[in-house]
């Protein structure tokens, strides 16, 4: 009974009575306008014992250094691999393009969340931050590329992912990892995938380098308490008819908040619960090299919120937050926001139809002016209400204030005014895939017998090439993997009749000595060298490696190969055609797993050397193709649209990481395909990743 009794004790020391219980990060709204002053009574008292319970301080938001989180409403997570960003040709980050795009199409950002790990990592050992370090210029071209964004007013985050459990370690944690590199740099922030709150000890490594960073968790905190070190947070919300309130934002008012919903392709509930509890936007369009791009009408929603919130950002932060305040007309919701003399209301229109008339209630205040910061308009009460217009799914903005618009405020009216004579509804909804491209394999000399080293594979009029990505994410959804030239749209599943004339194809990928035979005849170096052959040592490769196939190489680099050698890179239903011949089986050698017919694959953290290519002679194709499996990828073709490269990879890496299935994914059937972004070549260049050749029959 005594334990019974302490058991119920502590039970109902942590728990909390509410009659309006949080839903993970959100607090429901009321039920009814008449429920809302009790509502908004319950969640006051609520938000007062949590922070104490939390033992919330709030010193962290009054830090000069972090502040600008509180007025960082559009921040999207971008790939390094956009090729907004970044010019391989030109071998220079392309900042003002990457902005001036985001500038023409939803009037710009706030601060950017830079992506180079995730879904190539693990294509060898290379770690998250490794990855970092092989950015384009290395850790001072990023300090560069960091200053241009600075110089546009955009803050800078990168990632830190705590399952990458399973590549090379680090000598430091985690936390004094990051902290390091981010300082050296001069980025401003940390996401913390897949964290539901970054950890305290990243706070505290930061702050030991005197370059205190901010930090947002993918995953609203497992505590309150983690409330007073993250400065931010991702939402991920539900979105009933009446808005939901932020649970960070409602205990700490100053926190900032980036609703996301990536893969959604319509804005409209993100763009109004963000507006509604006065926070941010996580603008993500490149997600993982799959364009899931904004549509105007909502790229406008954007532009308009933005420019309200940015103006007012001092008022988003106020501690007298009142959601819910009351309002006229069905299906319209607003907030309140004091601030000293002043008060600011951020409303939503919930309803599929334009709303006219009296809409907001206000206060008898003689000498109060009020303008209609949407339309950009000042307003009079009437009857103690203001009316003003709401279009369908729109959203409208009040500033009440006793004087009248200096000339600033005068030029913002006007602005809005502008922008607002051409309402939301004119601008299309309609989201559109991008198109995909591959880049051209220009054919070879026509060669008469077989060359030396290389292997047949007869013509077929009609083969069936079946195939499909195996991208962690995106399902089957149009615009996932690529886009074939014979068909209409980017997807997932490939089948198709493909004419198959005759070729040659090398029975093995090519070695590291003749690699070097191709160096000592042309001197060839890439002018971007880092990683280039980088297990070779003052351009030798180790003693013993001679039939091991050429890794390091980036898709340039085997391009060069080729053409000194009269040949070219497959096309991937070429060097499928050539793995699977005419029964379409799952492996090489046939339908069933074979451990003998492959390298045993590597799970460790230290990445070993590939197999001799002829090892393994059991896992020979129908044509006598060797080393088609198991043992290295190899670059086949390159696909191409407005903001992203990527390259199709065969055959499979020996290497594959344990304890996470974030990692880049193998792809030993013969059905499957790995999908590799592509940036540059000290990036795309990978120890598990060689290729083989073919050349034209006549």
């Amino acid at each position: 009974m005594r334990f019974l009794t302490i058991f119920l004790l502590t039970l109902a020391a942590s728990a909390q009575d509410t009659k309006y219980p949080p839903d993970g990060q959100q607090i429901p709204g009321p039920g009814s306008k008449e429920a809302t002053a009790d509502w908004l009574s319950e969640i006051t008292r609520y938000r007062a014992e949590r922070r104490v319970r939390a033992g919330l301080t709030g010193e962290i938001y009054s830090r000069p250094e972090l502040q600008w989180t509180q007025s960082s409403f559009i921040q999207p997570q971008s790939m390094v691999e956009d090729r907004y960003f970044y010019d391989p040709a030109t071998r220079q980050y392309t900042i003002d393009r990457f902005l001036d795009d985001l500038d023409r199409r939803y009037g710009g950002i706030d601060s950017v969340l830079l992506w180079p790990v995730y879904p190539n990592i693990g294509i060898d050992n290379r770690n998250q931050f490794d990855l970092l370090r092989d950015m384009p210029g290395g850790l001072p071209g990023l300090k560069k590329m960091v200053d241009d964004l600075h110089r546009r007013r955009v803050r800078v985050l990168f990632p830190n992912m705590p399952w990458d459990q399973g590549t090379r370690a680090e000598a430091r944690s985690f936390a004094e990892t990051i902290a390091s590199l981010l300082a050296e740099i001069g980025a401003d922030g940390v996401n913390g995938d897949t964290y539901n709150g970054v950890p305290r000890s990243f706070r505290m490594a930061s702050d030991a380098t005197g370059h205190p960073l901010a930090f947002e968790p993918e995953g609203y905190p497992d505590s309150d308490e983690m409330l007073d070190w993250d400065n931010l947070t991702w939402g991920y919300w539900k979105y009933p008819f009446i808005p939901s309130i932020s649970r960070g934002k409602w205990l700490e008012p100053r926190h900032m908040v980036h609703v996301c919903d990536r893969w959604n392709k319509d804005k409209t509930n993100n763009l109004q619960f963000a507006f509604f509890n006065g926070v941010g936007y996580e603008s993500w369009e490149n997600v993982w090299g799959i364009w899931n791009g904004i549509a105007p009408r909502d790229a406008e929603a954007i532009r308009r919120i933005a420019k309200i919130e940015r103006r007012f950002a001092d008022y988003l932060v106020s501690p007298a937050w009142e959601p819910h305040t009351p309002t006229v007309q069905y299906g319209v919701f607003a907030s309140r926001w004091p601030l000293a003399n002043r008060t600011l209301w951020t409303i939503v229109n919930r309803t599929a139809f334009n709303i006219q008339g009296p809409q907001l209630q206000v206060p008898a205040q003689p000498g109060m002016r009020y303008f209609d910061l949407w339309n950009g308009k000042e307003l009079k009460p009437e009857n103690g209400s203001l009316s003003f217009p709401i279009e369908a799914f729109g959203f409208a903005a009040i500033l009440a204030q006793r004087e009248a618009a200096d000339a600033a405020g005068s030029a913002f009216l006007a602005e809005m005014a502008q922008l607002s004579a051409k309402p939301l509804s004119s601008f299309s909804k309609a989201w559109e895939f991008l198109p995909q491209l591959p880049v051209r394999i220009p054919a070879t000399a026509p060669a008469t017998g077989t060359p030396p080293g290389m292997v047949p594979i007869p013509a077929n009029p009609a083969w069936r090439f079946e195939v499909h990505g195996i991208e962690i994410e995106g399902g089957d959804d149009i615009g996932v993997d690529v886009q074939y030239p014979w068909e209409d749209s980017p997807r997932r599943y490939h089948s198709h009749p493909v004419e198959m004339p005759a070729f040659f194809i090398d029975q093995y990928p090519v070695t590291n000595q003749q690699f070097a035979r191709f160096l000592g005849a042309t001197n060839y170096h890439p002018a971007d060298d880092h990683n280039f052959l980088r297990d070779w040592t003052g351009g030798r490769y180790p003693a013993g490696w001679d039939n091991k196939p050429v890794t390091w190489v980036s898709l340039e680099d085997a391009r060069a190969y080729a053409s000194w050698a009269g040949k070219r890179l497959p096309h991937e239903w070429e060097w499928q055609y050539a793995a699977q011949g005419t029964d379409h089986r799952v492996y090489p050698w046939g339908d069933a797993a074979c451990d003998t017919c492959v390298p045993k694959p590597e799970h460790g953290r230290e990445l070993r050397a590939p197999t001799d290519v002829d090892a393994f002679p059991k896992g020979a194709s129908p044509y006598g193709v060797m080393d088609l499996a198991g043992n290295i990828w190899q670059w086949t073709d390159e696909y191409r649209d407005e903001h992203t490269r990527a390259a199709i990879l065969r055959g499979g890496g020996y290497y594959r990481p344990a304890g996470s299935r974030w990692y880049f994914p193998s792809a030993y059937k013969l059905n499957e395909h790995g999908k590799y972004l592509l940036m540059a070549p000290s990036k795309d260049r990978a120890g598990t990743l060689g290729f083989r050749c073919v050349k034209d029959a006549q």
